[in-house]
């Protein structure tokens, strides 16, 4: 049996296309079926009706400006600088 992961929110950061899709930089917590749960970032696009498009675990990611914009976002709002498990400490999820 393989362990899958349910993903929480922590907290998000985005930029926004012509095409209405948004690029999402995530702070998470992954919480496994066998019990664990890590914590950690990743790129994700949100389509136009907001849900969230999963790809095999890539996220195209159009340019390192884009990249480094998202990221440096994350460091200003103050949840950018969570290293491993230091992520786990409590913060309130977006209201998206």
């Amino acid at each position: 049996m393989s362990v899958k992961a349910h993903v929480v929110i922590l907290h998000e950061t985005s930029r926004s296309f012509t095409n209405e899709w948004s690029l999402c930089f995530q702070l998470c917590r992954y919480e496994y079926t066998d019990g664990s749960e890590q914590s950690g970032y990743r790129f994700i696009w949100r389509r136009q009706n907001n849900n969230l498009q999963g790809a095999m675990g890539q996220a195209r990611i159009p340019s390192i400006a884009i990249l480094l914009k998202l990221v440096s976002q994350a460091m200003d709002e103050g949840w950018g600088n969570f290293v491993g498990e230091d992520a786990n400490i409590e913060i309130k999820a977006p209201n998206n």
